[in-house]
């Protein structure tokens, strides 16, 4: 049985007063017994984070780290420093990072590692263009961004990565994959770990990550091959948040 997952991830947002709400919510909070929530929050409020959600059941996860551990890297922050406040989760490849800042499929690699190394657990962040999905490149896109990290791993580095599917069109859109679309791409990924080992593949956890709120996620969590969701907009409303975590149940 696959343990649900609830990410927020915060992106360049967020206030100390929003860290605050949020530990109080969550520390009053009735969650189903086996769901795991973690927010990413930005890197300054990480501190504050570790603190107000000590009494819940909510754990941390950095948006980015550097593939590195040191040097000389201004404005860069390594997966050590991390996990000295508490961090256990590290998106890495989320579509912004390779859109904005470049990122290319390589450097998604070495951050995946670099988190690795750490003891943190990666989420590989994995989705296609509009462009490519109405050309009909979906599957090929996205097992190659799957295969170019998860093909070059060690099985028992294989078996503690989470993979998010997040098509880019759907992202911050208020655009949805429905749910028999997510399904479509979330059994194709199941399926090419299943070319690797089949115990491994079962265990997968994968989550979707396109526009999911209060009103679709129960909807998107009950297809067989989600086992949780990587909320954006959704997870700077504390109710609404609140009320997807309660969905996965």
């Amino acid at each position: 049985m696959r343990t649900p997952l609830i990410a927020g991830n915060w992106k360049m947002n967020g206030s100390a007063e929003l860290v605050a709400s949020f530990g109080r919510a969550f520390a009053e909070a009735e969650l189903p017994g086996d769901l795991e929530v973690a927010i990413f929050p930005p890197f300054p409020y990480l501190e504050a984070a570790r603190r107000e959600f000590a009494e819940t059941r909510i754990r941390l996860g950095a948006q980015t780290l550097n593939p590195l551990h040191s040097g000389a890297h201004t404005g860069e922050v390594s997966g050590g420093m991390l996990r000295e406040f508490g961090v256990q989760y590290a998106l890495v490849g989320h579509s912004e990072r390779r859109q904005l800042y470049r990122e290319s499929d390589e450097q998604v690699y070495d951050r995946l590692l670099a988190a690795l190394s750490v003891d943190m657990t990666p989420v590989l962040c994995v989705g296609e263009t509009l462009e490519e999905r109405d050309a009909g490149h979906t599957r090929e896109v996205v097992l190659r961004q799957v295969g170019h990290v998860m093909a070059r791993l060690e099985p028992a580095q294989r078996a503690r990565v989470i993979i998010a599917y997040e098509p880019v069109w759907a992202i911050g859109t208020g655009r949805t994959a429905t749910p028999e679309q997510a399904q479509e791409v979330m059994a194709a990924i199941r399926a090419y770990q299943g070319g690797f080992d089949r115990d491994l593949a079962a265990g997968l956890r994968l989550l979707y990550g396109g526009s999911m709120n209060a009103g679709n996620a129960a909807e998107l969590l009950a297809q067989p091959d989600i086992d949780g969701g990587l909320v954006g907009g959704a997870s700077l409303k504390v109710d609404d948040f609140l009320a997807i975590c309660q969905s996965a149940g």
